[in-house]
């Protein structure tokens, strides 16, 4: 699996919380390019955001046609833990891995949309009017 296998343990114990009357926590899948403020080319979600949004004790992670290595070191930049970092084709692995009250995918193009529906995950362009209140949808 493509996963980091440090950050796959965490989610662990977390599989049972629903058992026990938790909430599950939300998870954030990211493209880079086009997506991300450091992708090439440039996307339009800040490191800030992405900050704010692991506050709110949400998984975050991405997802990309970069090789795993790579998307890690571009995090490593941006001094940011991620708990996932797969390849495009691998966001079933994420949805397998971790239970989550829901799954988001945030993109630019066809192919983030259609591995997204393939996966299960909600999906949001990332320059489309939703997107603009991204986070208001998530449920925290």
């Amino acid at each position: 699996m493509s996963c980091q296998p440090e950050k796959m343990t965490k989610g662990k114990p977390i599989k049972y919380a629903a058992a026990r009357g938790e909430k599950l926590p939300e998870l954030v899948s990211f493209d880079i390019d086009g997506t991300l403020e450091f992708g090439d080319p440039r996307g339009s979600i800040t490191m800030d955001m992405v900050r704010k949004v692991q506050a709110m004790g949400i998984w975050v992670g991405s997802c990309s046609d970069r090789p795993v290595s790579y998307q890690q070191q571009l995090w490593d930049r941006q001094n940011m833990s991620v708990d996932f970092t797969v390849l495009k084709n691998r966001l079933d692995d994420v949805k397998a891995e971790f239970q989550a009250s829901s799954f988001l995918h945030i993109g630019d193009t066809d192919m983030d949309e259609y591995f997204a529906g393939q996966a299960g995950f909600q999906f949001l362009l990332v320059d489309s009017l939703p997107f603009l209140n991204w986070t208001e949808q998530l449920s925290l």
